[in-house]
């Protein structure tokens, strides 16, 4: 999962961005509203996280630039404006989520899992495909009941094609949501993960469409 987090606070921002990581998201940081702006509109993201009281643009104009242009990413507001008229304008503008700082990184977190479940369509925690189960609100891949270790890539992998099992997932949209922005991407490299993932679940669950993707779906 590939998250897009704004803040302008040069202390908070590189906390949470570390902090998101270790949770196997793959993180954009920005610091200003035209910035963060522009790559709502050119970036794939799962989800933003996106504060309010930014320089260039403030939080809600960039929300509202990012509705009106049409886009559903979920948002969640992280900010230090608690007012009730803050937070009406929050979500006036788009937001699906408000969070007022300071705030546990493990609640941030459950939420964004929980936003970026509910995007894809699903309304239970749980998603199984055979002997492989995801849940979701944990992060934590099972294989037969038993805990699945994975690097952060091949989670990412992974959360991509269980949260839209069964459809085609195409392969540049699962390089965009896997790699950060500034990341140097070998032309192989996501053949070479979906290689490593098939040793440990199974070669058969996923399945290569040729010309296009990857699905995930659990052979009769």
């Amino acid at each position: 999962m590939r998250i897009l987090l704004v803040e302008d606070d040069k202390d908070l921002g590189p906390i949470v961005a570390r902090a998101l990581r270790e949770e196997n998201f793959a993180v954009d940081l920005v610091a200003g509203g035209i910035d963060a702006a522009h790559l709502g509109d050119t970036e794939l993201y799962d989800a933003a996280v996106l504060d309010l009281g930014l320089p260039g643009l403030d939080g809600v104009s960039v929300l509202k630039a990012w509705r009106e242009a049409g886009k559903a990413v979920p948002v969640l507001v992280l900010t230090a404006r608690d007012g009730w008229s803050d937070k009406v304008a929050g979500f006036k503008a788009g937001a699906d989520d408000y969070l007022v700082k300071p705030v546990r990184v493990e609640e941030l977190v459950m939420r964004l899992r929980a936003l970026v479940r509910r995007a894809a369509g699903h309304a239970n925690a749980r998603i199984d495909c055979g002997p492989l189960s995801f849940d979701s609100q944990t992060g934590q891949f099972e294989l037969d009941g038993l805990p699945l270790k994975l690097t952060a890539f091949e989670w990412r992998v992974l959360s991509q094609l269980m949260l839209r099992r069964g459809a085609v997932v195409e392969r540049l949209e699962l390089l965009e949501r896997v790699y950060e922005g500034d990341a140097d991407v070998d032309s192989n490299s996501l053949e070479v993960i979906v290689g490593r993932l098939r040793k440990k679940i199974g070669a058969k669950i996923i399945e290569t469409v040729r010309g296009r993707g990857y699905s995930l779906a659990y052979p009769a």
